[in-house]
């Protein structure tokens, strides 16, 4: 890389490390207030319900934000945070209760996409910084509603499809968070390995933005 490669290559991560965290922390205190709200006051004992992203830091899940941003020249990142303990016991309907919280992670990624879309549309910024982080929550989020909403054990997509199983079926269901690692492995493997998955993702994406973005970005 020249220098001005270097430049952009870091300001891009300086830009994208925050909004990421931000995003991730929005999603995972969402989940732990929609446990509150439906009676699992577990999260909120132990300081999860807080903005602050110390409380949320996974030592591995941040090192794997740098390993493969750096690794993939800025072509990938991938991480994540520490989950918000939930005790489904405690919800006087366990499955629906999960499938909830499960749908509280998307959700309010939606919500920043909306907020990000509603900003980029109606105002313009007075920066071209600003403008590039606003669209980088935007871009991050919709990433993190499309990828979470994947029904594959440990995603909030498979808490959502398990709200819909039969009681019987729904706990065998639940049986395969254990193989969660594994699953994600085999998942990102797929999705940008040698088998063409990732591109259909990145249609997903793609559309997104054009369905929430204003014309002139395109």
């Amino acid at each position: 890389m020249n220098g001005a490669i270097d430049s952009q290559f870091i300001l891009q991560f300086v830009i994208t490390l925050p909004a990421l965290m931000v995003s991730m922390v929005f999603h995972e205190v969402s989940h732990g207030y929609v446990a509150y709200r439906l009676g699992d006051d577990t999260a909120m004992r132990q300081g999860r319900l807080s903005l602050n992203p110390l409380k949320h830091l996974d030592p591995l899940g941040s090192l794997m934000l740098f390993m493969t941003y750096f690794g993939s020249g800025g072509n990938m990142l991938f991480g994540w945070a520490k989950p918000v303990p939930i005790s489904m016991r405690r919800f006087r309907d366990p499955q629906r209760g999960m499938m909830l919280v499960g749908m509280a992670g998307p959700g309010s990624n939606l919500l920043l996409v909306l907020a990000c879309s509603t900003l980029l549309g109606f105002w313009d910024p007075s920066s071209d910084f600003l403008e590039i982080a606003i669209l980088r929550v935007f871009q991050l989020n919709v990433i993190l509603m499309v990828f979470n909403l994947l029904p594959i054990p440990p995603l909030d997509g498979s808490r959502i499809v398990g709200g819909l199983l039969h009681p019987r079926v729904y706990y065998k269901w639940l049986q395969l968070d254990q193989y969660g690692p594994v699953f994600i492995i085999i998942l990102l493997f797929v999705l940008w390995g040698p088998f063409g998955f990732g591109s259909l993702f990145y249609d997903v994406l793609r559309e997104l933005y054009r369905l929430f973005l204003p014309a002139r970005y395109f």
